[in-house]
């Protein structure tokens, strides 16, 4: 990406230049270069290095246009962080960044998700409950039985977020706001007393799928559920590109291979949602087969992709054997 930068963003390349320097010489271990010509970073926040209890992890990218013109793109992973404390931080992101507009951020955000830790470790619960008894019991299975694989998962997938600066606005918006898409929700699948169940909604702008997550955390069985992991996908048809996003919600990659259904199958301009209500009994990795069972069958029923049997024989992803009226 460096390689490309437009005589233009020039200024905006030297002043990524300089932030990530200090930024390296201020956190050192703790800050990691992914990919320096895609400018790809990521940072590991805690309040106690030495006795770590709540930890988070900064994955950024920086457009070509940062600071000038875009905000940096960003993924928090925190299997503590759910719900309405995951809205409540990243509208303090978003209020960072609108108050800073035109100006390196990345230091504001890391000393304000570190306050958001100090904050959280203040409650009796977060004081007293390392980080580790947030894993399912499946993933300290999985920690076990699959080290390497683990190994490999503390490394951020950002080939979902490789967009062009302007797709990247996640949550800079400054139109009137919009109505809640119609969200659907499919049937439940139940095994040893794990439930998991599907949401849809179609959705065209980043805007939209947090409207969907707001409105089905005012849900209270929804909001209580173990995971609530979703991706989404947005064909910018002026740009022929896509903008697409997961969250795994403490479930360990399950985002990842939901996102990765959803480009197999080729939807767009969709979301979809995945509860699950931990039964108590580990499920291996049966619980990722029910989770993208569950995706693939709303899909189906809401017309965004072909029927089970024609998308399993699908190959390459490119050709679409079923159009819904639905898609945009």
């Amino acid at each position: 990406m460096a390689d490309d930068i437009n005589p233009e963003n020039e200024g905006d390349l030297q002043s990524q230049i300089e932030e990530v320097e200090a930024l390296s010489s201020i956190y050192g271990d703790e800050w990691c270069v992914i990919d320096e010509a895609s400018r790809i970073f990521c940072i590991k926040i805690s309040i106690d290095l030495e006795e770590p209890k709540l930890t988070a992890c900064l994955q950024i990218i920086l457009p070509p246009d940062y600071p000038s013109a875009s905000p940096p793109i960003y993924q928090i992973n925190a299997a503590w962080l759910r719900g309405s404390e995951r809205a409540k931080l990243a509208n303090s992101l978003e209020d960072l960044y609108v108050e800073n507009m035109g100006e390196s951020i990345l230091y504001l955000w890391v000393e304000k998700i570190r306050e958001f830790l100090v904050e959280k470790s203040r409650s009796t619960d977060a004081a007293d409950e390392p980080e580790k008894v947030n894993l399912t019991a499946e993933e300290q299975v999985d920690e076990d039985d699959d080290d390497d694989e683990d190994e490999d998962s503390d490394l951020p997938d950002f080939s979902a977020l490789k967009v062009s600066a302007e797709e990247a606005l996640l949550f800079v918006d400054h139109a009137n706001d919009e109505e809640v898409p119609p969200i659907r929700h499919g049937d439940a699948i139940t095994d040893r007393r794990s439930t998991f169940q599907p949401h849809l909604a179609p959705v065209v702008t980043p805007k939209q799928v947090k409207t969907v997550l707001e409105k089905l955390c005012e849900n209270k069985k929804i909001a209580s559920a173990t995971h609530n992991i979703y991706a989404y996908r947005i064909y910018r048809q002026d740009k022929n590109c896509f903008l697409q996003d997961c969250e795994d919600d403490g479930e360990t990659a399950a985002g990842g291979r939901l996102l990765h259904l959803m480009q197999i199958l080729d939807v767009r301009n969709v979301m979809v949602v995945v509860s699950r209500w931990y039964g108590g009994i580990q499920l291996g990795p049966d619980r990722f087969k029910h989770i993208n069972n569950c995706a693939r069958n709303i899909l189906v029923e809401e017309g965004y992709a072909a029927s089970t049997d024609d998308a399993a024989t699908k190959t390459g992803g490119k050709t679409r054997k079923a159009k819904s009226k639905k898609t945009k």
